[in-house]
């Protein structure tokens, strides 16, 4: 082994994989530090925070909670905006759902070897394990990554190293390939034996993703807002709102967000000058927001849906608030829409 103290720059989401790989590195004397590239996608932080019925949920992020764990410097990059390139186009495709796996961990590896050079550090560390995702985590698929980055043998790969080609570290004589490991599959069981024995605990359920667009029905809203606005953008606004409230589309032109509880209703509110809106007044119920262009009669069809999930529900007559775009207010009564008849194609 070389005397020179190598360092590496670990990509780290905040799950039990890139806790380890990072861990397993330090062992041998490396000095590592941790990064972590903010989409906007990520599933913790968000609808833990906001609804009732996920408050028990830990409201910390994962990332820098492994940072503490280690007691590693972590470095939370932004990349927002060059991050859309790699949702609108991906060149690999996508997975189940609108999931660009393939495109999205080689444009994190990138990422990270642009931030080693810039950086003066000697290589890059992934949590990846062969066979755990269908789509970048496969041995054929593995090599493009560390090509199409740029990475190259600077990408090490601890968890599954001793199945892979050995890379820069282990031929410089900077890691002892024998002490990284062949872990392979889609069971964390050895990934949880690993945690045991370094006495990690609480850590983020093993086997849930971290990101909303392999969730299938963020991806099918996320489908739709593209459809509806017949082009392929976003803004973080709209990855926020996907996430809360029920969507629900009566008209190709327009949809309807309702809040589901305080929490959700709360959250809309920061909307309020952004969205035309309604709320009963008559009654308590959901605050509603409306996306897209609305006629008298789209306004007078939301105002019955939206009367439809307050307690007014079975009143003959609810009263509500619409509120349009520009801030100017009227009062509306209508007769509640029965579930049955809101067609389950409405919802997205």
């Amino acid at each position: 082994m070389t005397s020179t103290k190598r360092k590496a720059v670990a990509l780290i989401s905040g799950g039990l994989d890139s806790l380890l790989a990072a861990r397993v590195v330090m062992e041998q004397g490396i000095h590592v530090e941790g990064i972590n590239f903010y989409t906007g996608f990520c599933v913790e932080g968000h609808t833990h925070a906001i609804r009732k019925k996920d408050r028990a949920k830990p409201k910390r992020n994962n990332a820098l909670w492994v940072a503490e764990q280690l007691g590693m410097k972590l470095h939370i990059v932004d990349v927002i905006e060059e991050y859309k390139d790699v949702v609108i186009n991906p060149k690999h495709g996508y997975g189940a759902n609108m999931n660009p796996c393939l495109d999205c961990k080689g444009f994190m590896v990138r990422k990270a070897h642009e931030w080693i050079e810039q950086n003066g550090f000697d290589f890059i560390i992934t949590g990846e394990v062969i066979g755990q995702r269908p789509m970048s985590q496969r041995k054929e698929t593995m090599p493009v990554i560390a090509r199409e980055s740029g990475a190259g043998d600077l990408l090490l790969r601890p968890l599954c190293a001793k199945l892979l080609p050995p890379t820069k570290a282990e031929t410089e004589g900077w890691i002892d390939r024998e002490q990284l490991l062949d872990f392979s599959g889609r069971t964390r069981k050895p990934q949880m034996a690993l945690a045991e024995k370094y006495g990690f605990s609480e850590y983020a359920q093993p086997a849930g993703g971290c990101c909303f667009l392999t969730d299938a029905q963020y991806s099918k809203k996320f489908a739709d807002l593209w459809e509806s606005r017949g082009e392929r953008d976003y803004e973080l606004d709209d990855i926020m709102m996907l996430k809360v409230g029920r969507h629900i589309r009566p008209r190709p032109q327009f949809k309807l967000i309702v809040g589901r509880e305080e929490g959700e209703n709360n959250f809309l509110s920061g909307y309020r000058k952004t969205y035309a809106n309604l709320k009963t007044t008559s009654h308590a119920g959901p605050l509603v927001l409306l996306d897209g262009e609305l006629t008298d009669e789209d306004i007078e069809l939301a105002a019955r849906i939206a009367a439809r999930y307050g307690q007014g529900r079975e009143a003959g007559t609810v009263t509500l608030e619409y509120t349009g775009k520009e801030g100017v207010a009227k009062i509306l009564e209508v007769t509640p829409m029965p579930p049955g008849d809101i067609p389950p194609a409405w919802y997205i």
